[in-house]
């Protein structure tokens, strides 16, 4: 069902297929495909999967995320979010690499980090204020002062 199985073996994946629609929290440690209709939120430590007949209206975090369907709501991953050229994310995404294809739909805000925020929020603080605005406020001081 899933091309890369990445959690431990005797897990199995779970399947909300065509025709079914679910409510409530769902959470789980291996993967999880979305065919049909689910509202609610979803954790995952696996991949989600939302097909091209699947609507999630769901905040869902997990490890990697792949939306052919419609999701109304936030994603936050750890790994890679991919909205496929039938894809549609209305909502706001947070992933460490973002890939939208041609055609695919993100309506919303997008952030791109690794999974320790505080660390990603350090270094690009460090980063803006030493090759940013930083220097030529600096610079633009000098030239002040000069004329």
């Amino acid at each position: 069902m899933f091309k890369n199985k990445k959690h431990p073996p005797g897990m199995t994946d779970t399947l909300i297929g065509v025709g079914t629609e679910m409510n409530g929290l769902l959470k789980s440690q291996a993967g999880i495909r979305i065919e049909g209709a689910y509202q609610g939120d979803i954790e995952s430590k696996g991949d989600i999967v939302i097909g091209e007949s699947g609507v999630a209206k769901s905040n869902i975090t997990a490890r990697d995320v792949t939306i052919a369907g419609k999701v109304y709501g936030d994603v936050h991953t750890v790994g890679k979010l991919l909205i496929t050229a039938t894809g549609q994310l209305h909502g706001n995404s947070h992933a460490a690499i973002l890939n939208v294809q041609e055609g695919g739909i993100l309506n919303g805000g997008s952030q791109m980090g690794r999974s320790d925020t505080r660390t990603a929020g350090a270094l690009s603080e460090g980063s803006t204020s030493s090759a940013g605005s930083g220097p030529k406020e600096h610079g633009d001081k000098k030239t002040k002062q000069a004329v």
